[in-house]
């Protein structure tokens, strides 16, 4: 399955489609309008290109569904916003500006960045134990 290239502006519109499922159970056109603070043309507009790309579903005057590659690619730019927020809180931004900077961020950085921030937020302790080495060394 080949990863689908959104705008910005599509992978804020699908990350607020998966946030509101998770908060809410349903994600209407109404609420993601809110949420984005954007008039609910712009919404509509946005869910049609969405479905044009097979990420979303929805029945006539029914939330917004997600499809299976839907949920997949809404997962990874949800990840990759909570990863970049909670690294800006690290740093000692506001967790206010922090929210702000990872939408921003989340958007522009290179997959070698991400990586490097994923691999500096993992906790020191999981480096292998002296007890887990001395028993793979035996096999």
């Amino acid at each position: 399955m080949e990863q689908v290239k959104l705008s910005q502006s599509l992978e804020d519109y699908l990350e607020m489609v998966h946030m509101l499922r998770l908060a809410n159970g349903i994600a209407r056109v109404r609420d993601i309008a809110a949420a984005l603070s954007v008039k609910m043309p712009s919404v509509a507009k946005a869910v049609i290109e969405l479905k044009k790309l097979g990420l979303v579903t929805q029945e006539p005057y029914s939330g917004i569904e997600l499809t299976v590659e839907g949920e997949c690619v809404a997962a990874q730019i949800l990840n990759r916003h909570i990863l970049l927020k909670g690294f800006l809180i690290k740093l000692g931004v506001s967790e206010a500006i922090a929210d702000k900077d990872a939408c921003c961020m989340e958007h522009i950085l290179s997959a070698e960045t991400l990586v490097k921030i994923e691999e500096f937020m993992k906790p020191a302790d999981v480096k292998p134990s002296a007890k887990n080495t001395k028993s793979a060394k035996k096999k």
